[in-house]
């Protein structure tokens, strides 16, 4: 994902940053601290955040991890996130504004552990994830429309290559999940022939997300409902360990 950078995107993550999950050390793996102690869940891209703050409150008996390579987009779905857990707003001349009109800018704001909710964001490469979590730590693994990387020399970018399965086959618990869902009919052949041939069960795939028996439990990214405007079909598989 591309974007201008954001206005104070460094402060605004540090304000925030008790809704974050980071490495305990360079290479480290990553600190976790939920009010409860509950399944977890990762997706991979949160992009603005539509997608993780709409499941984590449907199904809010799992805890999330949401990652985001590029940290001004991750900012934005920090900030939704907060918004729409009841945490304050965005204040006009920066920082952030607690319910009780407290501004905070220079410094962290320390949110009670049990007001921070079920997501922890995560600004990170996917590439590293084996570096952040132990093995079997994830109950289902999401990616939604991820970059395609279309160029032939550019496939082990995608985050269906082999590579990338045989991270989350060590990331996900037997039985776990991973779903993935993209516009792109190219890269959804590509990642269905990948995913066949791996040690991957493919337990569901539609290439009409909207008009399949999975329609009614969907939740639609930002990406999604703009090309479900365009009258794109979406695609999808699920694929068990």
């Amino acid at each position: 994902m591309r974007m201008r950078k954001k206005p104070r995107g460094a402060q605004r993550l540090s304000v925030l940053s008790a809704i974050t999950a980071s490495p305990a050390a360079e290479g480290g793996p990553v600190e976790l601290s939920f009010a409860k102690n509950l399944p977890l869940r990762l997706e991979i891209g949160c992009g603005k955040g539509d997608f993780i703050c709409a499941l984590s409150r449907r199904e809010s008996s799992y805890n999330y991890i949401a990652l985001e390579r590029c940290a001004d987009v991750a900012v934005i779905a920090m900030e939704k996130y907060a918004r729409d857990r009841g945490l304050g707003k965005p204040h006009p001349q920066g920082g952030w504004e607690t319910p009780e009109g407290v501004v905070y800018k220079d410094t962290p704001w320390d949110i009670p552990l049990e007001a921070r909710g079920n997501v922890r964001f995560l600004p990170g490469d996917a590439g590293r994830l084996t570096e952040y979590f132990a093995r079997d730590t994830f109950e289902s693994i999401y990616a939604n429309f991820s970059d395609p990387w279309p160029k032939k020399g550019h496939a082990r970018r995608r985050l269906t290559h082999p590579d990338f399965l045989e991270r989350y086959l060590y990331l996900l618990q037997p039985g776990g999940y991973f779903r993935f869902k993209t516009d792109n009919a190219d890269l959804f052949a590509y990642s269905l022939e990948m995913l066949e041939a791996s040690p991957f069960t493919v337990t569901f795939v539609t290439h009409d997300l909207h008009a399949s028996e999975r329609k009614a439990e969907n939740i639609m990214s930002e990406y999604e409902k703009n090309f479900t405007k365009r009258g794109l079909p979406i695609h999808m598989v699920e694929a068990r360990k």
